[in-house]
């Protein structure tokens, strides 16, 4: 099969003829045929070694949907012919933290990054690792049952890939951790995949104004389409002020920042108003420090941080998915382009040039 690996260049990802290693399938793995896979901005970052250093070689990839083709003994939760969509941390539904329904942040997730789940044999007779223990950007892969949410519904892989991981971060983050209240203001900075889920789930709840900041005019524009009520562009002032402005003064009911830069989170903080939420999506590096207000703290801004949008993913991938259906959450408009496993880099440079909101990979 072929699969897009991490070989120790930093800037691009090598297309290769792999095989799944067959004694990667234990009693809970499920390997599953690769109907697409979403093509994110932590994938690029992992590629430039943001996160640290990635093992050589690696298979990327982490936002993918596809149908069951195989499954280990003991598997419960997936038969082989379904439709499932993969998540980049597993929900195995009995640890510490799965049981008190924050399974974002379940303990299996370390487990299996150290038995390195989901290798692959290249020609050299080397393995490669699984990005995330997943590796979507392959034709197949091989997934701990923990990371597959089976659902039934007729709409395509493309739309269902977004739901993995950049709809279920931002989306979650608005029904989830900030819990926004109909009749509110929100502001979003950064207006990428995961902005735009954001924007389309604070449309869902009821906000009565949107704020979406970003520099791109093309993210902008794609925000309005998605229920942004306001555009604002950080370059032509500053948007704190401008944030400030349209708010009688006061600030912003909910601002999620998704970008995890220091700088954006202290605007981020400065452009919530007294009792507001300020709601961190964008993964920040390690060792960053930011300084704020803290008397802005007793002013009752809450700082709330927010990782895989404080998703349990059983309940709410589904959920998801049924609002998709349903036409309220639209993803087959943060497709922008379809393209295959071999123009991954095509799609990296798209992506940082600001073209898209989501390209997805189909096919060889």
């Amino acid at each position: 099969m072929k699969a897009a690996l991490f070989t120790g260049d930093t800037a691009s990802l090598t297309i290769e003829e792999v095989e799944l290693d067959a004694d990667t399938l234990g009693e809970h793995d499920v390997r599953i045929e690769v109907g697409a896979t979403g093509v994110c901005h932590s994938d690029l970052s992992a590629l430039h070694g943001t996160f640290g250093p990635m093992h050589n070689p690696s298979i990327l990839g982490h936002e993918g949907a596809g149908r069951v083709v195989a499954v280990g003994s003991g598997v419960s939760r997936t038969r082989v012919g379904d439709r499932v969509i993969t998540t980049f941390i597993p929900a195995c539904g009995e640890c510490f933290f799965c049981v008190r329904d924050q399974s974002n942040l379940c303990e299996l997730n370390a487990v299996l990054r150290g038995r390195g789940i989901g290798r692959a044999i290249r020609e050299d007779g080397s393995a490669a690792r699984a990005f995330c223990n997943l590796g979507t950007f392959a034709e197949e892969m091989i997934v701990h049952e923990a990371n597959v949410v089976t659902v039934q519904t007729d709409l395509p892989d493309e739309q269902l890939a977004l739901v993995g991981c950049g709809v279920t971060t931002g989306a979650c983050a608005v029904f989830n951790t900030a819990q926004v209240r109909p009749g509110s203001t929100v502001a979003v900075i950064g207006c990428g995949g995961v902005g735009q889920a954001v924007i389309q789930a604070a449309r869902i709840s009821g906000a009565a104004r949107i704020f979406a900041v970003d520099p791109v005019p093309f993210k902008r524009e794609s925000a309005r389409s998605f229920g942004a009520t306001d555009l604002i562009d950080p370059a032509a002032a500053d948007p704190v002020e401008q944030l400030r402005q349209a708010t009688d003064g006061r600030g912003v009911d909910y601002v999620f920042e998704v970008v995890g830069r220091p700088e954006t989170v202290v605007q981020a903080h400065t452009a919530a108003r007294f009792g507001g939420a300020v709601v961190l999506i964008g993964a920040g590096l390690p060792g960053q420090q930011v300084a704020f207000d803290l008397f802005a703290l007793h002013r009752e801004k809450k700082l709330l941080g927010c990782g895989y949008g404080s998703a349990q993913v059983r309940r709410d991938i589904p959920r998801l998915v049924a609002l998709a259906e349903s036409g309220q959450l639209d993803l087959g408009s943060m497709v922008s382009r379809t393209m295959t496993l071999g123009q991954v880099n095509e799609a990296f440079t798209a992506m940082s040039s600001g073209d898209v909101v989501r390209s997805v990979l189909v096919g060889a």
